[in-house]
């Protein structure tokens, strides 16, 4: 679905849900999760209903994921760093996360 518009850069490795991937130095979370081949990134709290990365700018908050035990970061905002771990939301956090 998506296509990279340049191969150039550096691989930075992290984990997305306990799953080794590879990402491009300067990509965001959500370009990762996206390039990684995931679907959806969280699923609603109310409804269950399924999300994923829509505007890519910070505006619409579909994208929220738990970024190094920080819950709701916002993966569109966020770049890649080696070591990175990445879990996708589902439902309501827990408090605290």
């Amino acid at each position: 679905m998506f296509k990279r518009l340049a191969e150039a850069g550096a691989t930075v490795a992290l984990t997305i849900d306990g799953k080794a991937v590879q990402a491009k130095s300067g990509d965001t979370v959500a370009a990762a999760l996206l390039a990684a081949g995931l679907e959806t990134c969280r699923t609603t709290p109310v409804t269950g209903a399924p999300r994923a990365p829509y505007c890519l700018m910070g505006v619409c908050f579909d994208c929220l994921v738990t970024i190094d035990g920080v819950g709701s970061r916002q993966a569109c905002l966020v770049p890649v760093h080696a070591g990175m771990t990445v879990e996708t939301q589902q439902g309501k956090r827990e408090a605290g996360r």
